[in-house]
């Protein structure tokens, strides 16, 4: 791009519709793009100083780009995407002011730091007229390495290509194997709870627990294969184990044959959308009554939503708190109406876009 122009670069949060809690496993994911979003609108400077400006938190930063940065806090993310493209050998010929804005619910289990992540490194590929600026692969991969590899998080790369990529995305990493297609499903409501998440514990209890289950089974069952053995061929073995571990190594099971159904539902056209809908519930009790994610709070917006009118639903993200969703493509209203009630923000939405530019002027 023109080293004098104005950029504004737009990326949307994102909801897991199967394979929650499984993609750390190895297992596949299906995630989709919510027409909720973050952007980053940035301004050129005729020095090499970088400000930045998050009105809606309260919050600035700044730094100069000539040199890779010293981190200042945890998950210090503007100036670890700086560093990572830093790394890569990308030069700035000057500095930018940006203002950042968004309304993807923050720590609730939309990814809105990974939306910002991507917004960032697209931006900055964009602002040093680098070859692959929006290539949603390129750019996804630089903020898992920004976001995760960075700092030694314990996450996936589904939040980062699920917002790079947009529409509806499955992901299978253990295979490179990354499909994206555009089923016509209609609303979504999204529900957040308000309530405060701990997504490191919480994904290290589910995580923990199924690792050690499998490497428990795997001694009497040398050919267990978490991708391919069914329940039935290993229910001696399952009933060995001690009660959480077969909790949840039966629910890992058992969701990573939903995500493959869900898979062929997504596929036909017209998709079945009741049976989509009611897909979307079996994860959920998986999800709440195995491994233990949900809250009282959060079954209660589930409950509603579905008297209302909504087809199916789940909860959202790590867990503990945060968001749920419901699938709610004939009443979206009053299913959101039903959210309120039980003390959640409602949000109705649709699947979006990945990241793109918005203005270049």
């Amino acid at each position: 791009m023109n080293n004098a122009e104005q950029l504004t670069i737009s990326t949307p949060g994102r909801i897991c519709l199967f394979g929650e809690h499984q993609d750390y496993l190895g297992l596949p994911v299906i995630a989709a793009a919510i027409s909720l979003r973050l952007q980053i609108s940035g301004t050129p400077r005729k020095d090499l100083h970088f400000n930045i400006d998050l009105p809606d938190i309260g919050g600035r930063d700044s730094f100069w780009g000539d040199q890779r940065l010293l981190y200042n806090k945890a998950r210090d993310y503007f100036r670890s995407g700086f560093n990572i493209l830093w790394d890569e050998g990308m030069r700035f010929s000057h500095g930018w002011d940006f203002e950042v804005h968004g309304n993807i619910p923050i720590n609730s289990g939309t990814s809105s730091s990974s939306a910002m992540m991507v917004s960032w490194i697209n931006f900055l590929l964009h602002a040093c007229g680098h070859a692959r600026a929006g290539d949603a692969d390129y750019v996804a991969r630089l903020a898992h390495r920004a976001e995760v590899l960075e700092f030694d998080e314990p996450g996936g790369m589904m939040d980062q290509f699920s917002t790079s990529y947009g529409h509806v995305i499955f992901l299978d990493f253990s295979n490179h194997d990354i499909q994206q297609f555009a089923p016509r499903l209609g609303t979504f409501v999204l529900g957040d709870s308000q309530q405060p998440k701990d997504t490191m514990k919480i994904l290290a209890n589910t995580k923990n627990i199924a690792l050690e289950a499998v490497e428990l089974i795997s001694k009497t069952y040398p050919k267990f294969n978490l991708r391919q053995t069914s329940s039935g061929e290993i229910e001696n073995e399952l009933s060995a184990l001690p009660p959480r571990h077969r909790e949840v190594l039966n629910a890992n099971l058992i969701d990573r044959d939903l995500l493959r159904e869900g898979l062929r539902v997504l596929q036909k056209d017209p998709v079945d959308r009741k049976q989509f809908g009611n897909l979307l519930s079996r994860h959920h009790e998986q999800l709440s009554r195995y491994k233990q994610v949900s809250t009282p709070k959060i079954e209660r917006m589930l409950d509603a939503a579905l008297a209302a009118g909504a087809l199916g639903g789940k909860i959202n993200g790590s867990g503990g708190g945060g968001c749920m969703f419901a699938y709610a493509p004939d009443a979206p209203e009053a299913v959101a109406e039903a959210i309120r009630g039980e003390g959640g923000l409602a949000y109705i939405v649709e699947i979006a876009d990945g990241t793109k530019t918005i203005t270049a002027e």
